[in-house]
């Protein structure tokens, strides 16, 4: 068997997928290397190897079937590692400030992005999908910067977690609607309603329910005589759940950042959270570099879409610092920035919308190009002013909490 694998791997096949593994792996590296020693967030350096070499600059590497697995496995165990450093009371501790956070982070992009295509002349249909591209949060972005920095255990942190499982339901049901208006120029009701029940319901339930019957079998987990019995078993749980979340309609990403929180307090004392690093610092970048693979340079070539891209760019950030600042204007201006910062970066999120709105043919190569350039800007902006509106607080320390009464 093992002599076949290697006779696969021997083909021209199997040697494009070994280079093509080998560059993204070693460009992302590299680059974050150098953007660290630029006092610069790696991140960004990672999602700019994606531009240098895809199909825009170098061409070495192009978006496959292959980048786009290995990108989907990236993040969600970047999702999956933090719901480990993320409890399920820290969350419900801030829940009412961050629903509001979300639905203000939606609201508000979303009629900004809307308003400036119909003002542009765009058609009512292409307005609508990019006000719901504009929509998305990416938390990978977000979450990978502050995790290096240690400061997932912030309250703006548990907030800005909190926000993107909630954006990312109420996105999944803007998405819902404008597709449905595609595809039978009317809003299928029943299906939405469908979509949101399950989505929330399978919400709540892993966060109420899981962290208990996680902490219950534990011990009967580490008695199986499998090698790293407990860490298998997280594993199984993370891809689990981020299958039930896509089979429902939610973001993958969302059950394996639940399915990380059910078991927090339980693998509190154990190394599955440096294993699970460890996993994840050598499949992140793949989702890093993924997203600057998308960015096709050629379609931004005429003037209009380029200042289009560079307006909407615009709006993307200032709707979300405007929508989720304010949601969080009490707990002061700079808790507000860092909140409105973290919720900026649109992610593979951004990119999903804009495929489904060209396979619908309800946008045109240019609208694609203008969402795509908004995707990959609005994700580069964000990480440098998180690093810079974030410098000076205490590592993995505990804000205090506001009464509810101030929330409102």
């Amino acid at each position: 068997m093992l002599k076949s694998f290697g006779l696969a791997l021997a083909t021209p096949e199997g040697e494009r997928v070994l280079f093509t593994i080998f560059v993204i792996f070693v460009a992302a590296k590299l680059a974050a290397e150098i953007f660290e020693r630029l006092k610069q967030p790696a991140v960004a350096g990672e999602i700019l190897a994606g531009v240098v070499i895809g199909p825009s600059l170098l061409n070495w590497v192009a978006p496959s079937e292959l980048t786009e697995a290995l990108s989907e496995i990236g993040v969600i165990f970047l999702l999956f590692l933090v719901g480990l450093e993320t409890k399920p009371a820290d969350i419900f501790r801030v829940g009412w400030r961050a629903t509001l956070v979300a639905i203000l982070g939606v609201v508000v992009p979303f009629i900004f992005g809307y308003l400036i295509m119909l003002a542009w002349g765009e058609t009512q249909i292409e307005a609508v999908f990019v006000g719901a591209a504009m929509v998305a949060t990416s938390v990978g972005i977000t979450a990978r910067v502050l995790g290096q920095m240690g400061l997932l255990s912030l309250e703006v942190s548990r907030i800005i977690l909190g926000a993107a499982v909630i954006d990312d339901i109420l996105g999944l049901l803007i998405l819902a609607v404008v597709s449905s208006m595609a595809k039978e120029g009317g809003v299928n009701y029943a299906q939405i309603g469908t979509t949101a029940a399950l989505a929330i319901g399978f919400t709540l339930l892993v966060i109420i329910v899981g962290a208990r019957a996680v902490n219950r079998i534990r011990t009967r987990v580490e008695n199986l005589k499998v090698g790293q019995s407990y860490l298998v078993f997280g594993l199984a749980l993370c891809l689990a759940l981020a299958l039930v979340a896509s089979k429902i309609g939610v973001a993958a990403i969302i059950g394996a950042f639940l399915a990380g929180m059910a078991l927090s307090e339980s693998a509190e004392g154990t190394d599955m959270p440096h294993q699970a690093e460890a996993v994840t610092e050598f499949l992140l970048p793949f989702f890093l570099t993924n997203i600057g693979m998308q960015l096709k340079l050629d379609a931004l070539l005429n003037r209009s879409t380029i200042i289009l891209a560079l307006i909407v760019t615009v709006l993307a950030v200032i709707s979300k610092l405007i929508g989720c600042g304010a949601a969080a204007w009490r707990m002061g201006k700079k808790k507000a920035a860092q909140i409105g910062m973290g919720m900026v970066p649109r992610g593979e999120v951004g990119v999903v919308v804009a495929q489904i709105g060209l396979s619908l043919n309800a946008v045109d190569a240019a609208a694609y190009a203008v969402v795509l350039f908004m995707t990959v800007a609005t994700t580069l902006i964000a990480p440098p002013f998180l690093v810079r509106l974030f410098k000076g607080e205490t590592r993995g320390a505990e804000d205090p909490e506001l009464p509810i009464t101030q929330i409102s």
